[in-house]
């Protein structure tokens, strides 16, 4: 039985036996906590551990808005996509992946997509993103897919805030040295008419708890990395922070960085929810990381803060060929992380009618056709 036919018998099995809402599950309401917080925290209840090798640097390998239909899945398009991600996790040799959102369109994507990544034996996260409901049976049918692969960390999180917040402490010699946490930035339109969803208020209030709590827990505040889909409005402030519009160049010393673009309009919400003013009050998170504009990439320092547009992955939806690939989170024992950008060449894959179709390289036979003479790569 093929890849395929496992995936397509998985879904149907699912439509019977995968629950599409919580009422469906047994002991469904212990699926997500109840949160107060009035409640002291506690990372043994409320966390998800992973260890760091005290000998090397902890690897954590973002792909994002890899987003393919069911019929693109299992066409070139996902065949383009899943060799990118096994070009990056064989390049980047990663501790942890992290999703960040729009990860599919469909059902059947859905679940190539967990089954593809959840091969690799290797500890994986996601998040949701504003189109993850998009075509799947529910939204917690898509939550529950990402919840029981056997390599995912998932968590649903607390009750009445989406679909996903978690949280990751990543430890060495028995002490949290840095945290992850996994935000569900939800839709559009619900929080505010014509404009993108973002974190609600109890989320942050969740967050400032959690922060506190892993605070009280090691004696002095860890630093953090937020993971979600949608971005902040500072991240237009950063952008307007290094690139001279006049001249339309980036100033120093982003000039130099290969990844420093912003190519679409940025879609944050219309309004500001003061979670970047809270993170920057409360010290620990030092990056944030989001997907959603597909063709933004970028990594800045503002107001203490590193913004960053994840690289995409693939091309599903849309994208530019020149803003592809993935981005490493690499953590050192100091608890501190450097991000890189890393670039997948497109017109290099060997999904034949991929290239030939899109850039009129003839993997066939032994010509080439260049169907875009002035791109670079």
């Amino acid at each position: 039985m093929t890849a395929d036919i496992r995936v397509i018998n998985e879904f149907l099995e699912s439509l019977t036996q995968h629950p599409k809402t919580p009422d469906e599950v047994r002991f469904g309401d212990t699926l997500f906590y109840n949160w107060d917080e009035s409640v002291p925290y506690s990372s043994d209840l409320y966390a998800i551990e992973l260890e760091k090798d005290p000998d090397r640097d902890f690897v954590i390998l973002n792909f994002a808005d890899i987003q393919c239909h069911d019929g693109e899945a299992f066409s070139e398009v996902g065949e383009f996509a899943e060799e990118t991600m096994d070009k990056l996790i064989r390049q980047t040799r990663p501790d942890l992946i992290t999703l960040s959102g729009d990860n599919a369109f469909d059902a059947f994507a859905y679940l190539r997509l967990i089954r593809f990544i959840d091969s690799y034996g290797i500890p994986w996260a996601a998040v949701m993103g504003n189109a993850d409901h998009t075509g799947l049976v529910s939204e917690f049918w898509g939550a529950y897919q990402l919840a029981e692969a056997k390599n995912s960390v998932f968590d649903y999180g607390p009750s009445g805030m989406g679909y996903g917040n978690y949280i990751i402490n990543i430890t060495e010699g028995g002490h949290i040295i840095h945290t992850l946490f996994m935000l569900d930035t939800h839709h559009e339109e619900e929080m505010q008419a014509g404009s993108y969803d973002h974190l609600y208020d109890s989320q942050i209030a969740w967050y400032k708890w959690a922060v506190e709590g892993i605070a009280a827990e090691e004696g002095h505040t860890v630093e953090s990395t937020a993971i979600m889909h949608i971005p902040v409005p500072e991240y237009q402030n950063a952008w307007d922070s290094v690139y001279d519009a006049e001249t339309g160049t980036l100033r120093a010393p982003y000039c130099d960085h290969a990844f420093c673009r912003v190519q679409e309009k940025m879609g944050p919400p219309d309004f500001n929810n003061g979670f970047f003013a809270l993170c920057k009050a409360l010290g620990s998170t030092k990056n944030m990381l989001c997907g959603h504009d597909h063709v933004n990439c970028f990594s800045i320092d503002y107001e203490g803060i590193t913004l960053t547009y994840a690289l995409k992955t693939g091309y599903g939806c849309y994208w530019k060929p020149d803003t592809h690939g993935g981005t490493t989170l690499t953590l050192s024992s100091d608890g501190h992380i450097r991000v890189d950008h890393h670039y997948i060449d497109p017109t290099a894959s060997e999904v034949k009618k991929f290239v030939l179709e899109y850039f009129g390289i003839n993997r066939y036979g032994d010509g080439i056709v260049p169907k875009f003479p002035d791109f670079k790569g």
